[in-house]
């Protein structure tokens, strides 16, 4: 006899892949499939912002001291 009500009319395996697609639809991230995005640190953004020319070496040096001050505290 065939079980058609069995997982309501679908095989096990259709479930299982019904299942893994939903999990990569809502888990990966949505900028470049199948990479997780890098968190850039505050050192990182300074530093590009120093290269565009965007601040001067004098606030960029100071915000360094600050980033280096806060990293120390944090240890």
């Amino acid at each position: 006899m065939f079980f058609t009500n069995l997982f309501f009319g679908m095989d096990f395996l259709w479930w299982i892949l019904w299942s893994a697609l939903l999990v990569w639809i809502f888990l990966v991230p949505y900028d470049i499939p199948g990479q997780r995005n890098r968190k850039r640190s505050a050192m990182h953004i300074l530093q590009e912002r120093f290269a565009k020319g965007a601040i001067d070496l004098k606030e960029y040096e100071r915000n360094k001291k600050i980033l280096d001050r806060d990293k120390m505290e944090q240890s």
